[in-house]
């Protein structure tokens, strides 16, 4: 539990041995901070040691968990992966590992990326829609499977290349290596959120360098929704390429308003409002100078609840600023995700149930715009039907309960879950 730096000293890495290894580093959703819910996830069975670590989320999940227990197995966590290995057990007591992966994937609804390791050989795994990114590359005397390009870079490692959608790779202890593709390729759903805030600036995601992304988005930004406000700010760290091409695009002066406390993490992901609320008074201080008696173009990320934004909003006006212009380098998020962000539900989604004016008045800003849809597909420069961006759009590209899914062949691949029958 905790940082990486506090979980392994320098002393328990060079005790660390052996020519193959499976790692994770999870941020823990509400309800699930335990040291059971670490990964990855190991299982010890009649064929040998699985170990498994899963990025994503299964929309199947309960499904599959009922299915197994009923079966007589017992679960010792709330993860996905503990589900996975648990169908791969079953699998490989039948199959080889590679075959096993694959009727185990036919099973699978939602988003995963894996690095599973089978009595010594590596497995990476990319879901059937590659929402979730993992990409390999290659280092001194191997090869490495990571979730973001820029943890190659920190161990002088060269990016190779991303797993395509549906794609296993294997990593033999001989040495040798296979890829293997499990479906046509002709659909994909990569998660649009990756490049507006989850992945840092300097990755390179699906052939797309992540921070020219957010500066092209700020761009568009500006276009959509100028201003004649005096300067740029950012609300860091996540916002500043985006301001960067607002400023580039509009002429107007970049000015950082904001300066973040480097020590305090991400406060998106933390479980309760209240330590949101308590890590921003930690986590940025703003720059009274640069802020006072200007009109002020802030650019965000996103505006999920809308209260991040309203404190930092308060912040900058009490700072001095004459006004704040609020632009945001997302379209509106109005539904919840199911595949691995955790999103709010709907019901505390700012613009599930306000209108612009509505949202704008909450966050006390003098003017909000956001960027729309189609905005944010031209700028990241991927084709939107290899987009998910269920969050804004409230289509999902695998079927889930009570939601809209626009893919015809997802939605049949999940009958035979949800109806309880077999795949072919």
């Amino acid at each position: 539990m905790g940082l990486v730096s506090e979980a392994y000293s320098r002393e328990k890495l060079q005790d660390i041995v052996g020519y193959v290894g499976v790692g994770h580093v999870r941020n823990a959703t509400y309800g699930t901070q335990s040291i059971e819910n670490c990964q990855p996830f190991v299982l010890n069975f009649k064929g040998g040691v699985i170990s498994i670590s899963h990025n994503g989320n299964l929309v199947n999940s309960a499904e599959l968990k009922d299915e197994l227990e009923s079966e007589g197995r017992i679960f010792t966590t709330a993860l996905d992966a503990e589900i996975i290995g648990l169908l791969l057990v079953k699998e490989l007591l039948k199959l080889g590992p590679a075959d096993a992966i694959k009727a185990v994937m036919r099973r699978l609804i939602g988003s995963y990326a894996l690095a599973i390791m089978i009595n010594g050989d590596l497995y990476a795994v990319r879901d059937t829609i590659g929402n979730k990114p993992i990409c390999y590359g290659e280092i001194e005397g191997g090869y490495a499977v990571v979730s973001e390009s820029v943890a190659l870079d920190a161990i002088n490692g060269t990016l190779v290349r991303d797993l395509k959608p549906g794609e296993i790779m294997v990593f033999k202890k001989t040495g040798e290596m296979e890829c293997l593709q499990t479906v046509s390729g002709d659909f994909a759903a990569h998660c649009v959120f990756e490049y507006i805030y989850l992945a840092r600036p300097d990755s390179i995601i699906d052939g797309q360098l992540v921070y020219a992304a957010r500066e092209r988005i700020g761009k568009q930004l500006a276009l959509e929704h100028p201003s004649d406000a005096e300067i740029v700010s950012p609300v860091p760290d996540s916002g500043i390429a985006a301001a960067i091409g607002y400023s580039r695009e509009s002429g107007i002066k970049y000015l950082e308003g904001l300066m973040k406390n480097r020590y305090i993490g991400r406060t998106f992901i933390l479980p309760h409002q209240e330590m949101r609320e308590m890590a921003v008074r930690l986590k940025m201080n703003t720059i009274n100078e640069n802020l006072r008696d200007k009109s002020v173009v802030l650019v965000d990320d996103s505006v999920v609840r809308g209260t991040t934004s309203r404190r930092i909003v308060d912040m900058i006006k009490k700072a001095g600023a004459r006004e704040v212009h609020l632009r945001v380098a997302s379209p509106p998020i109005i539904a919840p995700c199911y595949l691995g962000i955790d999103m709010p539900t709907r019901a505390e989604l700012i613009a599930t149930h306000k209108t612009m004016e509505g949202i704008c008045a909450a966050v006390n800003a003098d003017t909000i715009g956001y960027l729309s849809a189609d905005g944010l597909v031209k700028a990241v420069g991927i084709d939107k039907n290899r987009l998910c961006m269920g969050c804004a759009t409230e289509l999902y590209p695998v079927p889930v309960p009570g939601e809209k899914c626009y893919h015809d062949k997802q939605s049949k691949m999940a009958d035979f879950v949800y109806g309880g029958k077999k795949d072919e």
